[in-house]
């Protein structure tokens, strides 16, 4: 079948002929008709992560999709061929660059009803990040303050969504340009990042889901009132992110080590910091679908790719400047 890899890192992704899927008894066999495109998939081919990720090369991208079931392991009871269904892959299974993939029933959940192929192929790994940031990290509680930085992008954009549900007071960073966009979306202050400093208009807040790493992170600290956390999706990894994927004392010794700074700068201001590296549920899936057709979240697609063009929107991704998601249409 056909697929998009990488052969080594730091060079584009190409086009290869793979093996089809082994599908396990507890996997499901999905033709692929959408797959996001998230900044882990740069990640991933750049090699950022190729201390912590030990993949395999040639090495299939894609962390997201949305698809038609083609079959079912034996012992697989929620999904039939036929159903229409959306995921976001183990990290250990990626590649939803390619025209079918073996996902593990777990993590798979149907589609929204209400949006197209397109919309749930962007959703699965954002949405989750959100989830896992806002709900279950962040435990954010009506009447609370939190900062979204980067607004218009995939994160931010489902994330200010989200936060406005829970009855939160949202604050974001986006360009001018972006302003109106995410007021829409419900923000309560925006404020542009090229000309104004949050750090100096932002005080007391709960909640902090920061996406951009270095000064930007250190800053955020510095606008929680004592008690508050911010949770990075940017890095650097934590002690705990070490312990969760299994890494061995070396390698958690050198990722204490990356985090160090920052978790010594929110210990002597009073707040906590806790790195992000989202998981696949399909549990969580299926709340995230709710909240969709009832109208709560909105996808937002902000540039779609014809699947022969992955080279290109993978460039697209490393320029920036996509507002919400970009899409690659792997099925016609």
């Amino acid at each position: 079948m056909r697929a998009f890899v990488v052969t080594k890192y730091k060079e584009p992704v190409q086009e290869a002929d793979v093996p089809e899927p082994v599908v396990g008894e507890r996997d499901v066999l999905v033709r692929v008709d959408a797959a996001g495109l998230n900044p882990l998939d740069e990640g991933i081919r750049a090699g950022a992560f190729k201390q912590i990720l030990r993949y395999r090369l040639p090495l299939i991208l894609g962390n997201d999709l949305a698809g038609t079931v083609i079959r079912v392991g034996a012992k697989v009871r929620g999904f039939k061929p036929g159903d229409e269904v959306y995921a976001r892959p183990d990290k250990d299974r990626i590649g939803t660059f390619a025209e079918r993939i073996a996902v593990a029933e777990a993590d798979l959940a149907l589609k929204p009803s209400s949006i197209s192929m397109q919309e749930a192929g962007s959703l699965p790994l954002v949405a989750l990040t959100t989830w896992q940031a806002l709900v279950e990290r962040g435990n954010l509680q009506p009447g609370q303050k939190v900062l979204i930085h980067a607004g218009a992008g995939g994160v931010g954009s489902i994330a200010i969504q989200l936060a406005k549900h829970l009855g939160a007071t949202v604050a974001t960073t986006a360009s001018a340009a972006n302003a109106d966009f995410v007021r829409e979306l419900g923000a309560d202050t925006v404020i542009d990042y090229r000309t104004q400093d949050f750090e100096q208009l932002l005080d007391g807040y709960d909640l902090v889901l920061e996406s951009i790493g270095g000064e930007n992170l250190e800053k955020s600290l510095r606008v929680l009132k004592p008690g508050g956390k911010a949770i990075g999706i940017a890095g650097p990894p934590d002690p705990d992110f070490a312990r969760e994927i299994g890494l061995n004392p070396l390698l958690r010794l050198a990722v204490a080590g990356l985090s160090s700074k920052i978790r010594t700068q929110a210990k002597q201001l009073g707040v906590n910091y806790e790195f992000l590296f989202m998981r696949a549920s399909g549990d969580q899936l299926r709340h995230i679908t709710a909240l969709v057709d009832q109208g709560v979240l909105r996808p937002v697609v902000g540039k779609v790719f014809d699947f022969a063009h992955t080279p290109q929107a993978m460039q697209s991704l490393a320029k920036g400047g996509i507002r919400g998601k970009g899409v690659v249409t792997v099925t016609d």
